[in-house]
């Protein structure tokens, strides 16, 4: 743990806009394309919408994580919570829009 710290503090690693962005969007849009159901084809709002609802939900877990000291900017298991929280809010908007 205190390697990952130090790891962290050294090299600058912290997760920010961009990166949520990445990972909100592509595991949103990921949710929306693989997620099995009939599906009115492309509908550029929706995808848009699965895009952003998944940034967001990857912003709000790291914020979250990081005030309940979970973990701290940087660290793989905010990675993971915030990959995770994408994924989940972009099947359940997937499952409700399809």
């Amino acid at each position: 743990m205190a390697i990952i710290d130090l790891m962290a503090a050294l090299m600058g690693v912290s997760m920010g806009f961009l990166a949520f962005l990445v990972i909100g969007g592509v595991s949103g849009v990921s949710a929306w394309i693989f997620y099995p159901g009939a599906s009115d084809g492309v509908k550029p709002g929706r995808i848009l919408m699965a895009f952003l609802l998944g940034f967001i939900a990857a912003a709000a877990s790291s914020y979250a994580g990081q005030y309940w000291e979970l973990f701290q900017s940087g660290q793989i298991l905010e990675w993971a919570s915030a990959i995770f929280a994408a994924c989940a809010v972009g099947c359940v908007f997937t499952a409700l829009a399809k």
